[in-house]
C-alpha cells in the first residue's frame, strides 16, 4: 500500500488532536465532578463527625483543617511537580495522578462503609489527596495547550473552564442528594467517575513528550521562579488571585452555613455549594463564544471587586435563595478574572516551561483556595461565620484597589493574542 499524500499529514494530525482534546475535555469534566463531590461528602462527614463532639465555631474550625492539611503536600511538592511535568510524558502523569486519586477515595469507602471512619482519618486522606492534586494541576494545565493550535488557546481555555464549572454545578448538586441517602454512596460515585476520567486520559494519543532543556531539576524549577517573578504581568495576576481569594474563601463556611445559620440541611448545601458554579458556567459559556478582545486586565480588576462585594452580601444574607444568587454572582466574576489570568499566563509562556508556571500558579491558587478555607476556619472561630464572610469579602476588595497600583502593567493589560 502507498504511503498517503503529504498533504494530508497535517490534516489527519489535526483530526487526532481534535479528538484528543475531546477526550481531554471529557477527563478534566469527569474528574472535576468527583473531586466536587468528595469535596462536598469530606466537608459535611468531617462536620458532623466533628459536631458529635464539638460546638459550632470548634467544629466549623475543623472544616478549616481540611483546607489547612490539603494545602501542605501542596506546597512541599508542587514546585518538584512542575519540573516533572516539563520532564515526563505529561498524559501519563495525568493518568498517575488518577490512580492516586482513586485510592483516597477507594479508603473513604472503606471507612464509611465500615464505620472507620474519624476525623483524623479524614484529614489524612485530604492530606494524600492534596498531593495528587500538586501533580494533577501542572499536568492538566501543560497538557491542554499541546492539543490545540495556538490561535485557539483562548477559547479552548473558555471551553476547558466550562467544563470545570458544569462539573462544580453538578458535583455539589449530585453530592447533597447522594449524602442524603448514603455518605459511602457519594464516595462510591467518586470512585467511579475517577476511574472513567483516568480512561479518557489512557485513550489520548497525541505525543505529550515536552522538550526537555538540558540542566538539573533543581536549575530547571529555578528557571521557572525567574520566569515567573520577571514577568510582572503573570506575577501580578497570579498573587491577584492568591491574596484576594485567601481572604474571600467564604465558600469553606458553607456546611456551617446551610446547618447552623440558614437551616437547610444537606440538600441545601448541595444548592449553595452549586451557586458559584451556576455563576462561573453562564460566563464561561459567554467566554467561549466571545473571547475578551480589549481591556483585558480592567476586566480582571473588575471581577475580582465584584467577587469582594458578593462575598459581604452572602456573608449577611438570611434567605437561601439571596445566598445562592451572591454566590452565583461570586462565581461569575471569579470566571472572569480567571479566564483572563489563565489566558495571559499560557499565551506568554512557552510550551517546555508550561509545567513549571503552571505549578507556581497552582502553589499559589492552592494557597488561595486550601489556606482561604483555614483563614475563614480561623476567623469563624472569633468573629463567628457571618463575620468571617464579611471580613473576607471587605478584604478582597481592599486588596484589589491594591494590586491595581502595584501592577500597572496587568492594569493596563489589553489585548488576549
Amino acid at each position: 500500500m502507498s504511503d498517503p499524500p503529504a498533504e494530508s499529514l497535517p490534516s489527519a494530525r489535526a483530526l487526532l488532536r481534535e479528538r484528543d482534546y475531546v477526550l481531554f475535555w471529557g477527563s478534566r469534566f469527569a474528574g472535576g465532578l468527583a473531586a466536587q463531590i468528595q469535596s462536598v461528602a469530606i466537608g459535611w462527614h468531617i462536620y458532623e463527625l466533628a459536631r458529635r463532639t464539638m460546638n459550632v465555631a470548634e467544629a466549623a474550625f475543623v472544616v478549616g483543617m481540611v483546607g489547612l492539611v490539603a494545602f501542605i503536600p501542596v506546597f512541599l511538592l508542587t514546585l518538584p511537580a512542575g519540573e516533572t511535568v516539563d520532564r515526563y510524558d505529561r498524559r501519563k502523569v495525568m493518568m498517575g495522578c488518577y490512580a492516586a486519586e482513586l485510592l483516597t477515595v477507594g479508603v473513604l469507602v472503606w471507612a464509611t462503609a465500615t464505620g472507620a471512619a474519624t476525623v483524623g482519618l479524614i484529614l489524612a486522606v485530604a492530606a494524600a489527596f492534596g498531593a495528587a492534586r500538586a501533580f494533577m494541576a501542572p499536568a492538566g494545565t501543560a497538557l491542554g495547550p499541546m492539543l490545540v493550535p495556538r490561535q485557539l488557546l483562548p477559547r479552548a481555555i473558555a471551553w476547558n473552564s466550562l467544563a470545570f464549572q458544569t462539573a462544580s454545578i453538578l458535583g455539589p448538586a449530585v453530592g447533597g442528594l447522594l449524602l442524603a441517602r448514603s455518605t459511602t454512596l457519594a464516595y462510591a460515585t467518586a470512585l467511579c467517575l475517577y476511574a472513567t476520567a483516568a480512561l479518557l486520559v489512557f485513550l489520548i494519543r497525541t505525543d505529550t513528550q515536552p522538550k526537555v532543556n538540558p540542566g538539573s531539576r533543581l536549575a530547571l524549577v529555578k528557571e521557572g521562579l525567574a520566569y515567573v517573578w520577571n514577568q510582572k504581568i503573570v506575577l501580578g495576576a497570579i498573587s491577584l488571585d492568591l491574596f484576594a481569594v485567601l481572604l474571600g474563601g467564604a465558600t469553606a463556611l458553607l456546611p456551617v452555613f446551610a446547618r447552623d445559620v440558614l437551616h437547610v440541611g444537606e440538600q441545601g448545601f448541595g444548592i449553595l455549594r452549586a451557586g458559584p458554579a451556576m455563576g462561573a458556567t453562564v460566563v464561561a459559556l459567554f467566554l467561549a463564544a466571545n473571547p475578551i478582545r480589549s481591556k483585558a486586565g480592567l476586566f480582571m480588576f473588575t471581577g475580582v471587586a465584584v467577587f469582594g462585594a458578593a462575598t459581604v452580601v452572602f456573608g449577611l444574607s438570611k434567605s437561601l435563595w439571596l445566598s445562592v444568587a451572591a454566590l452565583a454572582v461570586l462565581g461569575g466574576a471569579d470566571m472572569l478574572s480567571v479566564y483572563i489570568r489563565q489566558t495571559l499566563v499560557q499565551l506568554v509562556t512557552p510550551d517546555n516551561m508550561r509545567g513549571r508556571v503552571a505549578a507556581v500558579s497552582t502553589l499559589f491558587i492552592g494557597a488561595s483556595n486550601e489556606l482561604g478555607e483555614f483563614e475563614s476556619g480561623v476567623v469563624a472561630r472569633f468573629l463567628g461565620p457571618v463575620g468571617a464572610a464579611v471580613f473576607g469579602g471587605v478584604g478582597a476588595m481592599f486588596v484589589t484597589g491594591l494590586w491595581a497600583k502595584l501592577f500597572p502593567a496587568l492594569r493596563k493589560a489589553d489585548r488576549l493574542e
